[in-house]
């Protein structure tokens, strides 16, 4: 839908919550309370037919690997005494589409009932978007954790993070894709300051961008998300015709249940980082997942961790020539861990026979910025992957013309302003790579000297993403634009 029309009916729908008659001051700054008549919950105004799209990350759900959140409110479900939320819910989450069902609370809608394979991301959504409903419910009797006051100095401390005060801050006018609103901002300070924009009247946070408590270093994002639609109304299931990911672990009947990790300590070629790592099964199967624990040490101190390393895992060959990039999988440059300890599981993709696995250190230092190489380097490990008589049959390589739905999602997110042009070249070099996306063996045009992508692009990207266009007219697109020179993808 056109950003202009959704931006028209946002503010519309917050203007006849009365948001808009709402008189502003000036933010509080560390003494708290901001010039704003009203109060807020999680939850409010929260009713059926109700529709929320958000990118999110969360700290602990793929160290904040961005996913997107599709939610619709079909109604009520009674659950023992009291009455529930019965959201539906799609996950977009790498390659992976998940469809199911949650119960959210009818004082603070966090999940109470989910489906088994949302366990993780009902986690990350009570993390996230739940979070402020351990300050702010709907329970009017409650005078601590009731609705609370914009002109509140306070609305309560944060006992992790040593007594910090959640405060209401400041009003701000931000734009988001979901359209252009007025917020009221809450915060706290914790080493750096921590933001959350609510809306009077809306259920939801609108934004968030929060940080982890450390006591060194930079910290890392605890939890980010923006709203990318909201929708009123809606009656008729907006997940009827999507298609739910059949895992491949489930296809391939592979263990999940992961034990007997087997594992050592070695130094990277660097001799800069001490790399523990284990990793289950012993003997993984073709086409079964990996369960990878890794700890990024100091190798002159074995008990003390490296912070805000930029990683990944490769798949290379007897000579070192990279074969498979799992952070390329995800559509990323590399991925960020901020306190040394990875908990991951790559999914198999590797034939059988000995598969030579690279941990690769980029660097260290902050997550969005480029990483001080100082401390990179890698280790390889090898891990001999057994036979499995259903992989040869059941897994089937996409059409020509077939972009997974994974690399569509990658995308949207960079459509939506969420990722940056990097990421986007990134998906189409996999495009290129896995020959769904053929270019002519000539120069690519003499015009293009900018690595900027002009927003037309971006416009015509989005055409495609919202479904209007197919991935044919896409693919063709994408290699006019790259043939002409308008576009760069180096090798």
């Amino acid at each position: 839908m056109n950003q202009f029309i959704i931006a028209f009916m946002f503010v519309a729908v917050l203007s006849s919550f009365g948001f808009s008659n709402l008189s502003y001051g000036q933010g509080a700054g560390t003494a708290g309370g901001v010039d704003v008549e009203g109060s807020w919950y999680l939850g409010e105004g929260l009713k059926a037919g109700d529709y929320f799209e958000y990118s999110l990350c969360e700290i602990d759900l793929n160290d904040c690997a961005p996913i997107k959140l599709k939610m619709w409110i079909k109604g009520t479900i009674p659950y023992e005494s009291e009455t529930l939320w019965d959201a539906k819910v799609a996950i977009f989450d790498g390659n992976k589409i998940i469809i199911g069902s949650m119960g959210l609370g009818a004082t603070s809608p966090e999940p109470i009932t989910f489906d088994d394979d949302l366990f993780h991301y009902a986690i990350a959504f009570k993390s996230s978007l739940a979070w402020l409903g351990a300050f702010a419910t709907g329970n009017e009797g409650d005078r601590i954790h009731g609705p609370q006051e914009f002109k509140s100095p306070a609305w309560g401390k944060i006992g992790a993070i040593g007594g910090a005060q959640l405060i209401p801050d400041r009003v701000e006018t931000i734009s988001i894709p979901a359209g252009t609103v007025d917020t009221v901002v809450v915060g706290w300070k914790s080493g750096n300051w921590n933001y959350i924009w609510i809306v009077d009247d809306f259920p939801f946070p609108v934004k968030a961008l929060t940080y982890t408590w450390i006591t060194t270093g930079i910290p890392p994002v605890m939890h980010q998300y923006t709203l990318l639609d909201y929708k009123e109304n809606v009656t008729v299931d907006p997940f009827k015709d999507l298609v739910e990911t059949i895992p491949q672990e489930e296809l391939l009947s592979c263990d999940t249940e992961f034990s007997n990790h087997v594992g050592k300590h070695v130094n990277t070629n660097t001799n800069t980082i001490l790399i523990q790592y284990n990793y289950a099964p012993e003997f993984p199967m073709e086409g079964c997942p990996i369960d990878w624990r890794i700890n990024f040490m100091n190798p002159y101190n074995d008990v003390e961790f490296i912070d805000q390393v930029h990683y990944d895992i490769w798949v290379v060959d007897e000579d070192g020539n990279r074969l498979r990039s799992y952070a390329e999988d995800l559509g990323r440059n590399d991925l960020f861990n901020g306190f040394g300890q990875v908990h991951l599981v790559l999914p198999g993709k590797e034939n059988a026979g000995l598969v030579r696995y690279a941990i690769f250190v980029h660097g260290t230092g902050p997550e969005y910025q480029v990483p001080d190489a100082k401390l990179g380097g890698y280790s390889i490990v090898e891990i001999q992957i057994d036979d499995n008589p259903l992989y040869e049959n059941t897994i089937a390589t996409p059409s020509p013309t077939e972009i997974p739905s994974w690399i569509k999602f990658t995308i949207g997110v960079w459509v939506d302003g969420d990722s940056s042009d990097a990421e986007f070249i990134n998906a189409i070099k996999f495009l290129i790579e896995d020959k769904i996306i053929v270019i002519p063996q000539t120069t690519q045009g003499s015009d293009g000297n900018s690595s900027e992508i002009p927003s037309w692009i971006k416009f015509t990207t989005g055409v495609w993403v919202d479904g209007n266009s197919s991935d044919a007219e896409f693919i063709s697109a994408i290699q006019f634009l790259i043939t002409e020179g308008i576009m760069r993808v180096s090798s």
